[in-house]
């Protein structure tokens, strides 16, 4: 299937200085490339839920996209991330799936939230908990409530900088389940479900496995024909998902080098490379700033039989986004929803 890009229109969307990166892109641009998986053996498969990326393919990120409260940006405070109301609202779009974050919490439930704490504000003081040290009914008491007049605990958020902000956004609706959250969306939208894990934290393999079948008990029982890719940025998560299971493709996310961890397979995207290769994976997903600056790496990511996804803020772009389909990236998660979908589009859709 041929995908298309309909005229841009980008004069409302943010758009970074770029012409190093479009200047190194442009000398490598080249026809698109169709994947597929590959099973255990190196030989071409369709894994279950068609794991094959026939067209160009939009993700939602955290549904209709990532909330920034501190942005200027109204759009970036629409919809409340990560909820009911933002996957459905991304599938009224021409969306192949919602990206969505998934802990779990102490009482061993799988749930829907991005940061690695939940806070609010007590007469003044900021106070948050680690969402793995909380209960479901502890979690779900946060937020906009289900039950018609109970009212819930009011959430706060703390930026990257330290800025302290109350969770506010114009539509917002209740936090939710895994379990919610595969009742609740239509069957035909695909979930990439990453898997969050504190980066400051070391886990041991126990651990790990314990988190991960949770996860897969809830997956199992409620996926039943639906797409579904797993993805995290710890590779040992991403490793031992593949062990536990071969059914859904498992995606390694980098940023690429941006940022420098104490494990250097996080580091750049020829480790990226060796972690898939390494242990059977089906593909990466980039920060899309690290494929920008370097455009051969599409053409080593390829040539190890992985399918390559992107994300970061540059997907809002239509003219990134379009950049990369030449280039023969096969998807992209993106915020602005609207924006990006309005610009793609597949006349055998």
């Amino acid at each position: 299937m041929a995908t298309t890009f309909k005229a841009m229109h980008v004069s409302d969307v943010p758009n970074p200085d770029q012409s190093s990166e479009i200047n190194a892109a442009l000398a490598l641009i080249k026809a698109p490339w169709s994947a597929q998986g590959v099973n255990d053996h190196g030989e071409g498969v369709e894994a279950k839920c068609g794991f094959k990326w026939p067209k160009f393919v939009v993700m939602g990120h955290r549904g209709s996209g990532m909330n920034m409260l501190q942005s200027p940006d109204d759009r970036m405070k629409c919809i409340k991330e990560n909820s009911i109301r933002s996957f459905n609202s991304a599938a009224q779009f021409p969306i192949d799936y919602i990206e969505f974050d998934v802990q779990v919490t102490k009482d061993d439930c799988p749930v829907i939230f991005h940061d690695n704490f939940i806070a609010t504000e007590e007469k003044g003081v900021y106070v948050e908990k680690r969402v793995t040290d909380i209960t479901l009914p502890e979690f779900l008491s946060y937020g906009p409530q289900s039950e018609l007049g109970k009212v819930g605990i009011p959430m706060f958020r703390k930026t990257k900088e330290g800025t302290i902000f109350e969770w506010k956004v114009e539509n917002d609706d209740p936090l939710c389940t895994l379990q919610d959250v595969f009742e609740k969306v239509g069957q035909s939208m695909g979930f990439n479900i990453e898997l969050k894990f504190d980066d400051q934290f070391v886990y041991i393999e126990k651990q790990l496995q314990h988190v991960l079948q949770v996860v897969l008990q809830v997956v199992n029982k409620y996926a039943k024909d639906r797409p579904i890719m797993f993805s995290s940025f710890q590779p040992d998560v991403v490793l031992m998902m593949r062990k536990l299971q071969s059914t859904y493709p498992v995606y390694f996310l980098t940023n690429g080098g941006s940022e420098i961890y104490k494990d250097v397979r996080r580091n750049s995207l020829e480790e990226a490379i060796k972690v898939c290769m390494a242990g059977g994976l089906q593909g990466i997903v980039s920060e899309v700033r690290a494929i920008l600056r370097d455009p051969n790496a599409v053409t080593r990511i390829k040539d190890s039989n992985l399918c390559l996804l992107t994300y970061g803020q540059l997907n809002n772009v239509p003219e990134k986004v379009y950049m990369q389909h030449l280039m023969g990236v096969e998807g992209v998660i993106v915020d602005l929803v609207g924006e990006i979908t309005e610009a793609v589009s597949d006349p055998n859709k």
